[in-house]
């Protein structure tokens, strides 16, 4: 008996030390002609690529399975993000100018272009609406696009020029963080008025956002020296707050495991949180991965993430960006933008 059980122990401390963590599975670095400047990233499930805004060069395309970049979306340049909507078939590249590049998803191949300002961010899909949400924080406003047919359906003004974040709930309304104002809105998609403002507690400069609508809870991450993931019920009450890292710039719920990750660029982590219930959230882990990797895609199938950062430095003769952190770099150098690509072994 006493030799079963040692066996039996020494099989289950074999298995605690098999779980799988997230670990760099593969660093890709990407040639770039001069510095790169990038943004976010899509995952597209029905091709198994990840298309990556490296804004000068365009959106990048690249084959998960290949490992390889196999080129770049038609006449992107400029481009800061890429949504996808299957629903008709459209794939719209939001690119710094304020133009919104829209593309046939099935063939990749360019549709038209349609202005929405001087200026724009990102862009947000709503399956309730069928429209988009473009964030134009230079612009302080939000602009709302027919995603079926490119046309402009009206402009929200936001007291803000640092519109970040923004998820649908599947309902008719968006959730966007003003990290200026340390608030989040809630936003009518249908009357594209503002009917909420959640306060964010003592927290400051909120950033990422995420929804789970299982449990009607919205996610929000903050930046400042305490960030934290703030989860908000229906009537904006902060139910909890577990820690994070610093510099988060995106959030990605995962509904199948019901698990949150938040990418955090000062710090250099990937951290992992398990939804328990409605209200309660625990550390899965907090993976190292690699200065200013900030924005990341997630494949719901495999869970792999992927990661996008560079090598740079802080040049004294210029400005450099205090706000965002006290050494944030201004100069970055070419050939060493790295897609990183982590799996759980």
């Amino acid at each position: 008996m006493k030799l079963k059980l040692a066996v039996l122990a020494l099989v289950g401390a074999a298995g605690l030390q098999a779980e799988p963590f997230y670990r760099l599975e593969s660093a890709l670095t990407i040639p770039s002609p001069t510095a790169p400047s990038w943004d976010y990233l899509t995952y597209d499930s029905a091709r198994d690529c990840v298309y990556i805004a490296r804004r000068d060069d365009g959106i990048l395309i690249y084959d998960a399975k290949a490992q390889k970049i196999t080129g770049a979306l038609e006449d992107s340049k400029g481009g800061n993000s890429t949504v996808l909507v299957p629903e008709f078939d459209r794939a719209y590249v939001v690119k710094q100018d304020g133009t919104l590049l829209i593309l046939q998803l099935s063939t990749l191949k360019k549709i038209g272009t349609v202005s929405v300002g001087d200026n724009a961010d990102n862009a947000f899909y709503d399956p309730a609406t069928k429209q988009l949400l473009v964030t134009q924080g230079d612009s302080s406003q939000a602009t709302f696009v027919d995603a079926k047919t490119g046309a402009v359906n009206g402009v929200l003004k936001v007291d803000s020029e640092s519109l970040e974040g923004t998820a649908p709930d599947g309902e008719g309304n968006y959730y966007l963080a003003l990290r200026d104002r340390d608030k989040v809105l809630k936003i009518d998609a249908r009357a594209r008025t503002v009917v909420a403002e959640w306060k964010i507690g003592a927290h400051v400069k909120p950033n990422g956002v995420a929804y789970d609508a299982a449990h009607r809870r919205v996610f929000v991450s903050t930046r400042g020296e305490n960030p934290a993931l703030l989860v908000f019920d229906p009537t904006g009450r902060i139910v909890a707050e577990p820690p994070i890292g610093r510099g988060n710039d995106q959030v990605v719920f995962d509904a199948g495991s019901r698990q949150i990750y938040t990418s955090n660029g000062f710090d250099g982590t990937l951290v992992v949180l398990q939804q328990v219930d409605a209200d309660t959230y625990q550390l899965v882990e907090a993976a190292t991965t690699r200065p200013y990797a900030r924005t990341m895609a997630l494949d719901p199938k495999t869970k792999k993430v992927y990661l996008t950062t560079a090598e740079g430095t802080v040049d004294p003769a210029k400005k450099w960006k205090t706000e965002i952190s006290a050494f944030y770099p201004n100069k970055y150098f070419k050939d060493t933008f790295t897609l990183l690509t982590y799996s759980r072994r």
